[in-house]
Parts: C-alpha cells; sequence; structure tokens
C-alpha cells in the first residue's frame, strides 16, 4: 500500500452514471462519478479477471459483465456472487479539477 496520491484526470473525464478505466501503479482500477461523489475499485473481477469497466453501474452496485456478480462501487465489497472475494478500494482526493486515487 502506498502512502501516495496518484493524479488519474480531472474530474470532468468522469462522467456521472458512467465508468472509466484507469491505471495506478501498472494496475486497471474503474472510477464512477455517482451523484458528482468520484469512487474507485479494483478494475478486474475478483472472480475471473473481467475488466469492470465495462460492467454496469445501477446506483451504487456495479455488475460485472462476464457473469453478472455485484460490487458495491463505494466500498469494493461483493453484494451478489459469484465472486466470493471484496475488490480492493481507493482513497480519492479532488484536488481543483484533478483527481487523486491511492490505495487503500
Amino acid at each position: 500500500m502506498s502512502d501516495e496520491f496518484i493524479l488519474v484526470g480531472r474530474i470532468e473525464v468522469f462522467p456521472e452514471g458512467k465508468l472509466k478505466k484507469v491505471e495506478v501503479a501498472g494496475e486497471d482500477v474503474v472510477v464512477a462519478n455517482i451523484d458528482g461523489k468520484i469512487y474507485a475499485i479494483a478494475g478486474k473481477c475478483t472472480h475471473r479477471g473481467a475488466p469492470l469497466d465495462e460492467g454496469e453501474l445501477n446506483e451504487t452496485i456495479l455488475v460485472c459483465p462476464w457473469h453478472g456478480g455485484q460490487f458495491d462501487i463505494t466500498t469494493g465489497k461483493v453484494v451478489s456472487p459469484p465472486p466470493m472475494k471484496d475488490e480492493a478500494s481507493y482513497d480519492v482526493q479532488i484536488q481543483g479539477s484533478e483527481v487523486l486515487l491511492r490505495k487503500r
């Protein structure tokens, strides 16, 4: 776990209600803007490695595109199988209009 926040883009590249993939320290991360608040979790499903940025966002629930597993984007917690392991989540910091992430 790093203490450093990594710049991943300006706030406007994260449209509300959409998923966007970014890279933090060589790892895929999926970012979501929900009601103006930014959330981020690891970007590969813990079940079979599906790219979660290709999934569907229903309010705060991210649905995996391959097998329909569900994660809470605000915490990374599994809310519906087949995944059994939670996703890593990221601390989000907004500086002006820049979005920075740090793995928890």
